[in-house]
């Protein structure tokens, strides 16, 4: 049986949250641009030494605390029908892009990538790719479950999927009313071809 830990083990995944969450609120407060190092290691009380030795720059702690909060929010469970899976990734997109901080750090996030081609693509390798992955995982099980299409543009689905919760909150910044979610579901099987079952 192990050890449970203690002492400086216990200390680290402290001072790593702390770490996390003053990166989070920089982010969402400053934007990307004026970032500092030494900004978020004052924020979390720890000296910059402590950043350095998790992640080499600015760019590379950027994407691993935005990746680390951003990619489990889009893993979730089967529930078994296509039409149960698209509520709860939905609702999931939705509560991830109006978190208190979140939805202030997107923004800044998309337009830093317009202007560094190298954050760009960072963000899309460590956030966006992933949760596609994690995407394509339940469009691929309606398409064995017979819900969808066995030639179904799996690449244009995902791009369905999230796009127009981005697009009416962010960009319209449009309030996503009580029956949105589940109007944009109805909408979204339609648009996938799905097959009742």
């Amino acid at each position: 049986m192990g050890r449970t830990p203690t002492g400086a083990a216990v200390l680290q995944a402290e001072v790593t949250q702390a770490i996390t969450e003053a990166v989070l609120r920089e982010l969402a407060d400053q934007g990307y641009g004026r970032l500092s190092m030494e900004a978020v290691a004052k924020r979390a009380g720890v000296g910059k030494s402590a950043l350095y030795r998790r992640w080499r720059s600015k760019q590379e702690m950027v994407t691993a605390v935005v990746a680390e909060f951003s990619v489990p929010r889009a893993d979730l469970e089967d529930t078994g029908s296509l039409r149960g899976d698209l509520r709860v990734t939905m609702r999931a997109v939705l509560d991830w892009l109006t978190h208190p901080l979140f939805s202030r750090i997107l923004p800044d996030l998309v337009a830093e990538g317009a202007r560094n081609p190298e954050m760009a693509d960072s963000t899309r390798t460590s956030i966006g790719g992933p949760r596609r992955d994690l995407a394509e995982v339940m469009l691929r099980r309606a398409i064995d479950r017979g819900e969808l299409p066995a030639d179904l543009d799996v690449e244009m689905a995902l791009d369905v999927l999230a796009a127009p919760i981005y697009w009416r909150l962010l960009v319209r910044q449009a309030p996503a009313g009580p029956d949105y979610l589940d109007r944009l579901v109805e909408y979204a099987l339609r648009g996938l071809g799905a097959r009742a079952t």
